[in-house]
């Protein structure tokens, strides 16, 4: 492809008041709407004895927020995006980056759990109009994991060094739901800070996800799956005390080792695997292991007898690919395998509950999509304003999880970045006739029939209930 025109003929000018970059948020914002966020809002955040008006119009910040990360901001100044062309043709009440800047500053602890609750029912209303979690009534599994987000100013409240040498991070903790058959969606989330230990307050965001995992319809078999840094007596309470079921990863302590050295031999199964999986400790790819179980193994037992819990203890092996199996001519004169065993009372059957632990990593998409887009930066030096922020940029990813459910099946399985390309960022331009708006778009657009049938899905009637 090449410039069909001279360079000297070619000019450009910022002049057009009646085009518009992102035409995808009409109907994603009017999905929204359909879900009652601006409502939400209005009803749970009370920012309450705050200077200069900081707290008013709470509902329409919150969705200029929102609706900015949508269109990819990931930063205070790229909520400016909103505030081009024809965009407040289409939209009331579109605030400024620096409103919106001082509004997040205004936040306390209380100030963010408020937007916690508006965040746990939004996702529920999103679950009941869209088909964001197929199957989610009969199983569904909640997801923990804990990650870094470095940081660079060194006044940034909480900023410090924790796990990375030399590195000063912000520790965000969240929970995640899917089904067999969906891709996840944020139940919770906490923001701690840089140095805060992985396993801090997971016992009470676990107690939330799976509250809210229940708010979402999941009425059937729900499975908490973690990594080992979550193996405590309080996360596996937390789960019982919810009935749910868990699958921890335990990681090789003296007590499992133990009881992992005593499998007899006949017991291992061989397992193969569809697509290669990663090895956890040395990143190799792994096309087949062996799996066994211990039926009955009693973790915690150290503690008092109500806190200890016996369960499945099931072990994935794999050969030890860092010592070859034959040296020099003579071969190995026995196998060196390495073990990964978890701990779980899932009540599938030994291979089945192994694939259905290790698809955990599930998690590590949504993680993957955060640093990619809204949590590329935690934008503010006050704690309290990144802690908003990161629940904010939790609504705006269920909000296009909820697009892509309602538009086609494969955008339903589409990452962000993939709905943003194909539904959000679509040019169009404005037309006004008999108090009537048109939006004309670009022709031969890829995902016309996608886009369209979108459109006329949240602009259509609200299906009886």
């Amino acid at each position: 492809m090449q410039s069909s025109h001279a360079a000297a003929v070619v000019s450009a000018a910022f002049d057009d008041t009646n085009l518009v970059a992102y035409a995808g948020l009409v109907p994603v914002m009017r999905l929204a709407e359909r879900c009652g966020l601006a409502r939400l809002v209005a009803d749970k955040v009370k920012l309450g004895g705050v200077k200069n008006g900081a707290g008013a119009a709470a509902d329409a910040k919150v969705t200029s927020i929102v609706a900015g990360m949508v269109a990819g901001a990931d930063s205070i100044d790229d909520l400016d995006v909103l505030r081009h062309g024809a965009m407040t043709a289409l939209f009331a009440g579109v605030r400024a980056p620096s409103t919106l800047g001082t509004f997040l500053r205004a936040f306390t602890h209380g100030h963010a759990l408020q937007l916690h609750a508006v965040h746990r029912r939004f996702l529920a209303q999103l679950a009941a109009h869209t088909p964001l979690l197929p199957g989610v009534g009969e199983m569904a599994f909640i997801d923990v994991d804990s990650t870094h987000k470095r940081v660079y100013g060194r006044t940034k409240q909480g900023a410090e060094y924790g796990r990375f040498k030399g590195i000063r991070t912000l520790h965000p903790l969240l929970a995640t739901i899917c089904t067999p058959t969906s891709r996840p969606v944020i139940a919770t989330m906490r923001l701690r800070r840089g140095k805060a230990a992985d396993s801090r307050g997971a016992p009470k965001l676990v107690s939330e996800a799976l509250a809210t995992a229940r708010e979402v319809g999941c009425t059937g078999l729900r499975i908490l799956r973690a990594d080992a840094q979550f193996y405590n007596a309080g996360v596996i309470a937390a789960c019982r005390r919810a009935g749910a079921r868990f699958s921890i990863t335990c990681g090789m302590n003296p007590s499992v080792k133990r009881a992992v050295l005593a499998i007899d031999e006949a017991a291992w199964q061989q397992i193969t695997y569809p697509t290669a999986v990663p090895d956890p400790d040395t990143g190799e790819l792994i096309f087949d292991a062996e799996v066994a179980e211990i039926p009955a193994y009693t973790a915690f037992a150290s503690r008092k007898k109500a806190e200890r819990v016996t369960a499945r203890l099931i072990v994935r092996r794999v050969r030890d690919l860092a010592k070859p199996a034959v040296v020099g001519e003579q071969g190995e004169l026995f196998p060196v395998w390495r073990y990964h065993p978890f701990f779980t009372d899932n009540p599938a059957e030994t291979l089945q509950a192994e694939r259905e632990h290790r698809r955990h990593t599930v998690v590590e998409q949504v993680i993957a999509d955060s640093k990619a887009s809204a949590l590329a930066h935690l934008p503010s030096g006050h704690f309290h304003a990144n802690a908003a922020w990161l629940v904010l940029w939790a609504m705006a990813y269920n909000l296009l999880r909820a697009t892509g459910a309602l538009t086609s099946a494969f955008h339903a399985k589409a990452t962000t970045a993939t709905l943003r390309a194909h539904l959000v960022r679509v040019p169009a331009r404005i037309a006004r006739s008999a108090r009537r708006l048109t939006l004309h778009l670009p022709s031969n657009w890829p995902w016309q029939h996608a886009w369209t049938h979108l459109f006329d899905t949240v602009h259509g009637p609200p299906e009886a209930a």
